[in-house]
């Protein structure tokens, strides 16, 4: 394995798409969360169909712990939720509107995909990296993938010393934290 749980040997991690920086982070802090081609593929056809999505990353029972995709806002986010990032899968997306037709900008509008996790689950999943990915297979309970043939499934590559250092000196956002 390449450091990543699941992914195969012999290269890096084809990774599509990476959380930003938040504000005030440096450029250089690594992205708590990235997506893969398949993954950000599968992204993009479900904002086709149902306009802005977010994840959140289940923490078992009946869905196991799958990455769960809804409409923006259809899942309450609690206010210990942590904000593990915002992926940037770049422009193109068929809902995207000026502000003035909006009312103002939400984080999907500018082609970024909020993806949460539940603080507990933060904190077990603290030290990796969460890795966004999409196989065939059907996808779990309310995720917006189930009726595609394809399912997100997350993975996950641990952090070194000097990132765990850098992440700790600009911890995440809470969901108390944001207007959500």
């Amino acid at each position: 394995m390449d450091g990543v749980c699941g992914l195969p040997t012999g290269g890096s991690v084809p990774i599509a798409a990476r959380a930003l920086p938040g504000d005030g982070a440096p450029s250089d802090l690594p992205p708590r969360v990235v997506a893969t081609e398949p993954a950000v593929e599968l992204i993009r056809e479900l904002v086709g169909r149902h306009g802005p999505v977010m994840f959140h990353q289940s923490g078992g029972c009946c869905d196991g712990s799958a990455p769960m995709c809804y409409p923006e806002g259809e899942f309450k986010v609690g206010q210990r939720d942590v904000l593990v990032g915002e992926l940037d899968l770049g422009g193109g997306f068929p809902f995207e509107q000026d502000d003035d037709e909006t009312g103002g900008s939400s984080p999907s509008s500018s082609s970024r995909i909020r993806v949460w996790i539940s603080g507990l689950q933060f904190d077990a999943w603290k030290h990796t990296q969460l890795v966004l990915d999409a196989v065939p297979g059907r996808g779990s309970g309310f995720s917006l993938e189930n009726p595609t043939g394809r399912r997100f499934l997350s993975r996950a590559r641990t952090f070194d010393e000097r990132e765990m250092e850098l992440l700790e000196a600009h911890p995440p956002q809470l969901g108390m934290d944001l207007d959500v």
